[in-house]
């Protein structure tokens, strides 16, 4: 089956979409759904683990590499996703987030950027109000597997499911715009430099 992204920009040219790219200074990601495929393993004692994509990994580093962090925002307070967000040097990590739209304003404040600065990748319609904020100025993705709604309010349709590289697609797309992408990861691991950083966890 042939996959094919949709780019859905409206009035959007792709000046624009250039332009907005290139203010971009923090990628913002759901975590089930996006980084992970919507699946949990379960134990007697509860949450045993989640399946994380490699790729993603390598899109955090890529994304640091050209100057924009990032960061995980989640309804959750998982071990497992503070675990992943330390693992990829993330500087912000905001668990425990009912409502994503009203803590908007928490993170612009905790990381001294503006609406325009940010992008935003969900799945769900919890997603929504977020996704309709940041559109506005910044720029928005959803995985191919996200459901109607969040597919047809975002800028960008990723070919990829979550938790299969969805988030790695995203940002190769803006660092594309940005023409930021390298040759290929191999290429792009050999430049990398990651700072190393403190994890400032919201809740």
């Amino acid at each position: 089956m042939v996959r094919r992204n949709r780019i859905r920009t409206g009035s959007l040219t792709r000046k624009e979409l250039a332009k907005r790219a290139s203010a971009i200074r923090l990628v913002l990601t759901d975590n089930d759904g996006v980084l992970t495929d919507t699946g949990v393993y379960y134990s007697p004692t509860g949450e045993a683990f989640k399946r994380f994509s490699i790729r993603d990994g390598m899109a955090v580093r890529l994304l640091r590499e050209a100057g924009i962090e990032t960061a995980i925002i989640t309804g959750e307070n998982s071990p497992s996703v503070r675990r992943r967000a330390e693992k990829l040097k993330m500087r912000f990590l905001y668990l425990g987030i009912e409502d994503k739209r009203l803590h908007l304003d928490n993170i612009l404040s905790s990381t001294k950027l503006e609406l325009a600065e940010l992008a935003f990748i969900g799945d769900d319609v919890n997603d929504l109000g977020i996704i309709e904020a940041i559109r506005t100025h910044g720029l928005t993705g959803a995985p191919s597997d996200a459901i109607g709604a969040v597919r047809d309010a975002v800028h960008y349709r990723c070919t990829i499911e979550g938790g299969k590289g969805a988030f790695r697609e995203f940002a190769d797309w803006i660092l594309l715009l940005r023409g930021q992408v390298a040759s290929t990861p191999a290429q792009a691991q050999n430049k990398l430099t990651v700072a190393q950083t403190s994890l400032k966890v919201s809740a």
